[in-house]
């Protein structure tokens, strides 16, 4: 067993002296077995310690000897970590046993003067030959040995000659030797001639030592004596140098360009703090590629020095530094200036948000780790000023964005302004911060972004909207922390708490400091009349003033009757501050208006308020009034038209009975229809609409996590289902004039106008009734006075007038003395056709408006039936509960092409020739209500 161990170790011991001693060119096979046999020797006698002093026999005395060695010759620490990972590998070797021998021999033939005796590494070494100038070349001897202990590099190239003597071997020495062959040893291949083209080639050109010299500057982007630039983009190479050079330089050349183009770029300025973040982070990797370069320069010296020392300038690769090595010590670096070059070239069109996106999605979505890590390096410098301001606006409020690089913007002065009217909480809250979706970088989400977007306004509405910058100083002092990428943990708690609390505090101002949902409450009952007895008072007592023309109101007698409904009714109640808001006002006026068509009620709110209650809901709110208020005086007139008639049908009218019996049946037949029509109207608007919406609102605004956003969001919605359900908000598109119109607040404002215009008739049949009355009265004194006198109670004459019906002067006469506020000249009735045309013109006019209240409220709930909302289905089913109408689904106007009947234009035209007859025969009060819906946006008059 120990003889086929020292034979293993005898073979590998052969092995090593084979690889290590070199075989020279025309050497007998003999002169070789000597000198690989004392070789063999030498290696035998230092294993066996013989002519050496005693060594301890401590293997890791012998591996700190080899890093010590390693460490002396080498700057890099490459050779050391190699070693212990070899070494480590072979502590775990069981097979081999003799480690420190191993170790140690080694450590041996590696030192240059060894210690023992015995043939030296020295000895080993070819002996040199005769030339014929009987001379021993030892400098070729020295080249064989170096060739045989190179590492792999790029094919080395026969040294200039620098002697005459040398000159003269070469011409004197045999073919092989002048083609540069060697003789390989007993385990290698023959090496490949070098041919004498190349070194022709090499002698023309400069040489590699001076290509290396002179690298080190030309990678810095400075011009050298073999390399210089001729421009910023042009680096002239040297001329009649072989291809694998020129290929290596052309390699070598494209970081050189890159780095002066990159140099370029971070000397320019940039109106931006992200743009000269990316040139500071580019500026930290150039300075980490000068590192690499001073030690490549650091190389490159130290190997031309070892060369001058030994005379062998020509031969670099020998002092391990190559054109091929420098290609690949670089090429890291030049993956990493290539990538910055496209970063710079893609930030050009880019700032802020979108060059951030831009480096980020070289991260994401470039399957090359190196790309990705070298995104992500260069991602946590540029970012620090995008984390710097979103720090500032999540945490302080304040936009800190001089160059419009971060997602929010800010809107200029002139911008905010252009609406005058425009209140300044409004501005602050939604014109003064604009976001972005453009400038959102790809590192955080839309969402995010929103979020992000909404703390940030919220905290400067508190600070300046609401007063409370106290609140908001302290908050950034407990809350505010440093905002970095690749945090992802600690950005998104953050951004949570900081929504959490902005929103907390700024729903608690609104709700307790500014008492929102009072003026939402106080709106609802005043402007929408939802205090019923404050309302019903409020029209008795303006209804003699309205009666009268727009131009004859005065704003002091309005507030004073409001006043007076305040103290009469149980809005006394309510808080001082929320009354003082309250107000009459005029809106503005146009020939033929009267005071109800130019009242109107107005609520005034206050920043921050106004940022919910915004002009908008101002403008909706006294639309919804503005109808609400036309309906409540037709209730109001039509109501007391009625009382007047109940009260005469037991006095005045009993009279006349005989005569009129039939006409005030069916005139009180219709006005209950039209009260019917009012009431349900009313009860569908004021409950079914405003407090379905109301409760809806109420559940919105007091739900969690509220945001102000949801509040204006609530309040639009609510505002919005007010006026499409209220019957203000549906439009078509009429194809004759091309213009949209209402859909149904047209139709309500013809309504309401024909009920006005037959209470007037009724008004008038009245009028007539107390003249006969009247008449029939001074007769009845008059018979009695004769018949007292002996005379004739009648007389023919007398027969005549009381069989002619009472003339339409003396009617009015009669009609003011029995004190009625209606007179018959109001309906524009005259005697032309005769004192027999009074009464049957009346009846005609209250006979044709009530078709035409039956057709058009016919046209409406078919028009109510169609709609998809269940609501308003609903309302045409409760004006039709018991089947009187037949609505009416009238041919969309887009059909203009059908053909109509003769009856059916002739219908048309006289239903087209009543409507424009409509203003002034329905009285003064909806006389402008014609012109459309838009009667009810009105600004009120200042």
């Amino acid at each position: 067993m120990g003889d086929e161990k020292a034979q293993r170790l005898d073979d590998a011991l052969s092995s090593l002296v084979d690889i290590l001693v070199p075989a020279l060119l025309d050497e007998d096979e003999a002169a070789a077995d000597e000198r690989h046999d004392d070789a063999l020797e030498l290696a035998r006698n230092i294993i066996d310690n013989q002519g050496s002093p005693a060594v301890v026999s401590d293997v890791n005395h012998a591996a700190e000897l080899i890093r010590k060695k390693l460490r002396r010759d080498n700057d890099s620490p490459d050779k050391e970590v190699q070693f212990s990972n070899l070494y480590a590998r072979l502590l775990t070797q069981p097979v081999l046993s003799q480690k420190w021998s191993i170790l140690y021999l080694l450590h041996q033939l590696a030192d240059s003067d060894p210690d023992g005796g015995g043939p030296t590494l020295d000895d080993l070494r070819p002996k040199s030959r005769d030339t014929g100038m009987g001379r021993h070349d030892d400098g070729q001897d020295q080249q064989v040995y170096e060739d045989a202990f190179a590492t792999a590099g790029l094919p080395r190239l026969p040294p200039p000659l620098r002697e005459s003597g040398s000159t003269s071997r070469s011409n004197n020495a045999g073919p092989a030797e002048r083609r540069g062959y060697q003789r390989p040893s007993r385990k290698t291949e023959k090496v490949e001639e070098s041919g004498p083209e190349i070194e022709k080639s090499h002698s023309m050109g400069p040489s590699e030592s001076a290509l290396l010299r002179d690298l080190p500057y030309t990678l810095q982007g400075l011009s050298s004596t073999n390399l210089p630039f001729t421009s910023l983009t042009t680096l002239d190479l040297p001329r009649n140098l072989p291809i694998p050079i020129i290929s290596l330089l052309h390699t070598l050349a494209e970081p050189s360009l890159l780095y002066r183009s990159l140099s370029a770029f971070v000397d320019s300025r940039d109106e931006g703090l992200i743009g000269q973040s990316l040139r500071s982070a580019i500026g930290k990797e150039l300075r980490s590629y000068l590192g690499l370069i001073s030690t490549l320069e650091g190389e490159i010296r130290r190997a031309i020095i070892s060369l001058d020392n030994n005379e062998q300038q020509g031969r670099v690769g020998k002092a391990g530094v190559t054109l091929k090595r420098c290609v690949v010590w670089t090429r890291e670096a030049t993956m990493g200036l290539r990538l910055m070059s496209l970063m710079v070239e893609e930030a050009k069109s880019r700032k802020g948000g979108q060059l951030i996106s831009m480096i980020h999605s070289f991260s994401t979505h470039h399957g090359d780790p190196f790309v990705g890590a070298f995104a992500e390096r260069m991602l946590s410098h540029v970012t620090r000023p995008f984390y710097d301001m979103l720090r500032q606006w999540i945490y302080d409020g304040e936009l800190s964005d001089p160059y419009h690089e971060f997602f929010v913007t800010e809107q200029d002065a002139h911008e905010q302004g252009e609406d005058p009217r425009r209140a300044p909480a409004t501005s602050v809250w939604e014109e003064k911060y604009k976001l972005d979706e453009t400038m959102i970088p790809s590192i955080v989400t839309e969402d995010f972004a929103k979020k992000v977007f909404l703390i940030g306004k919220s905290l400067n509405f508190i600070r300046y909207g609401c007063g409370d910058s106290a609140w908001v100083e302290a908050y950034c002092k407990e809350a505010s922390k440093e905002l970095r990428y690749g945090d992802t943990a600690t950005l998104e708690t953050s951004i949570d708490k900081a929504y959490k609390a902005t929103m907390a505090r700024l729903i608690y101002l609104m709700d307790n400091k500014f008492r929102l949902f009072e003026h939402l409450n106080a709106l609802k009952r005043y402007l929408l009349l939802g205090q019923g007895d404050f309302i019903a008072l409020l029209m008795e007592s303006l209804s003699t003033n309205l009666d009268s023309p727009a131009g004859s109101q005065y704003r002091h007698t309005l507030t004073a009757q409001l006043e007076h409904a305040i103290r009469g009714s149980n809005a006394q109640f309510d808080s001082p501050d929320i009354l003082r808001r309250l107000d009459a006002r005029l809106t503005e006026m146009e020939k033929g208006d009267t005071g109800w068509d130019v009242f109107t009620l107005e609520y005034k709110v206050d920043a921050p308020v106004d940022v919910i209650i915004t002009p908008w809901a101002n403008r909706q709110y006294l639309k919804i009034f503005n109808l609400l208020w036309r309906v409540k005086r037709v209730e109001f007139a039509l109501g007391s038209t009625w009382r007047r008639c109940m009260t005469g049908a037991r006095g005045v009218l009993a009279v006349v009975d005989a005569k009129m019996s039939r006409d005030w049946k069916t005139a009180r037949c219709c006005i209950a229809e039209m009260i019917h029509f009012v009431n349900q109207l009313q009860y569908y608007i004021l409950f079914e609409v405003i407090e379905a919406s109301w409760d809806q609102l109420h559940a919105a605004i007091h739900k969690q996590d509220c945001t102000l956003d949801d509040l204006i969001e609530a309040h639009t919605k609510y505002l919005k289902a007010i006026t499409h359900k209220g019957l203000l908000g549906s439009v078509r598109h009429n194809s004759v004039t091309g213009h949209r119109e209402d859909l149904f607040t047209a139709q309500l404002h013809e309504l309401l106008k024909i009920m006005l215009a037959y209470k007037d008739a009724v008004d008038g049949l009245y009028s007539f009734s107390v003249a006969e009355f009247t008449r029939r009265q001074e007769l009845a004194a008059k018979i009695e006075t004769r018949t007292a006198q002996g005379k004739w109670g009648l007389t023919e004459k007398d027969d005549e007038e009381l069989a002619s019906p009472i003339t339409a002067n003396r009617a009015a006469q009669q009609a003011d003395r029995a004190d009625c506020p209606f007179p018959v000249a109001a309906l524009g009735l005259t005697a032309s056709g005769g004192d027999d045309a009074m009464l049957p013109a009346i009846r005609k006019r209250l006979q044709d408006l009530s078709a035409d209240f039956k057709t058009r409220v016919n046209n409406l709930l078919g028009d109510l039936l169609v709609q998809p909302d269940v609501d308003m289905k609903f309302l045409a089913v409760v004006m039709n509960f018991n089947d009187v109408y037949a609505p009416r689904k009238r041919r969309r106007e887009g059909h203009r092409g059908e053909k109509k009947t003769p009856g059916q234009a002739e219908a048309g035209r006289r239903e087209n020739a009543e409507e424009k007859g409509k203003g002034k025969e329905g009285g003064g009060s909806f006389a402008a209500a014609a012109k459309g819906a838009e009667k009810g946006t009105r600004v009120p008059a200042k």
